[in-house]
């Protein structure tokens, strides 16, 4: 609900009649998670599994210190993780060694340390920073410029001209003389401003850091092309990691360990559910039910098809 304990309590206890204090309605939140523990792994397991997966991290804080709240999301699956580091220890612990999908991110570079089968750099935050240079550099060097003339060439850069975003008859198959002639000709304006720099030639420094950025990703920057069912940006993880910021407004994050592995469970079940087209709180009861009945857990629900 986005609201803090104290507000919870409050409305409990005006609209339900319903006495609660706030340890026992956290304990009850702890209760649950260790019930929906088994959830919680098979959501790592089915998200480590599966052929394309966004990621992405936001500030957290556990007793007063600063972590990392990372998100681990596709159309099936959202997996939270909190976690004291954000470098590349925090992502090997949840992927292990590699991961065989693809995997779509920003260019933050502990992702980088993940062996996957392929991965999606997110073109909309380097447009972000491609306009920020245009508008802050370009009219003072000539190599601001040059990457001025980078953002705006639509056969370079910008997804949004793309084929794959214009045509619905687009396949790699049907464009494949086209794609290698984007990668050659982000290259060569990169390597541009790179053999100037090299040159002893004044070069912008945006220009130069991103262009450095560029000659490291550039294997990755049209993935989306050769994949089509994946897109060129990263805003999947973003809207699923956004509900934990409005949360983080409330409650200032968590107090205990105990409690981040709480917000974790109980928010990455919440938001699996929502994503499969179930209702969390009816799924969440009725399975209750069953574990107080049988002793055991059911299943955790699939996608409910498009028919219903």
């Amino acid at each position: 609900m986005g609201v803090t304990i104290d507000q919870l309590i409050d409305i409990l206890q005006f609209h339900l009649q319903t006495r609660l204090s706030a340890g026992g309605l956290v304990a009850c939140w702890q209760r649950l998670a260790d019930v929906l523990a088994p959830w919680y792994e098979q959501i790592a397991r089915e998200a480590k599994s599966s052929a394309h997966l966004h990621a992405d991290e936001t500030g957290w804080r556990v007793q007063g210190q600063t972590c990392w709240l990372w998100c681990f999301a596709n159309g099936q699956v959202c997996y939270y993780m909190i976690d004291r580091c954000r470098g590349s220890p925090a992502a090997r612990k949840f992927f292990g060694e590699a991961f065989e999908g693809i995997l779509l991110h920003d260019f933050w570079r502990a992702y980088e340390s993940i062996d996957v089968a392929d991965r999606q750099y997110c073109l909309v935050h380097l447009l972000r920073e491609l306009e920020k240079v245009d508008e802050q550099r370009a009219a003072r060097r000539r190599h601001g410029r040059r990457l001025a003339h980078l953002r705006q060439n639509p056969a370079a850069t910008d997804p949004r001209r793309h084929p794959s975003a214009q045509r619905p008859d687009f396949s790699p198959q049907r464009y494949a003389t086209r794609i290698p002639r984007l990668t050659l000709r982000l290259d060569a304006l990169v390597r541009n401003v790179l053999d100037h720099a090299a040159a002893g030639q004044p070069v912008d420094r945006d220009a130069l850091r991103l262009c450095k950025r560029l000659r490291r990703t550039a294997d990755h920057i049209f993935t989306f092309l050769d994949h089509p069912a994946i897109p060129f940006e990263n805003n999947f993880a973003e809207r699923m990691i956004r509900p934990a910021v409005i949360l983080r407004k409330n409650s200032q994050s968590n107090r205990s360990d105990r409690g981040a592995t709480t917000q974790a469970v109980l928010a990455s079940v919440y938001r699996t559910l929502k994503l499969r087209g179930h209702d969390p709180l009816h799924t969440l009861e009725t399975a209750l039910r069953t574990c107080v009945q049988t002793g055991q857990l059911p299943p955790l629900p699939d996608t409910i098809a498009a028919d219903g």
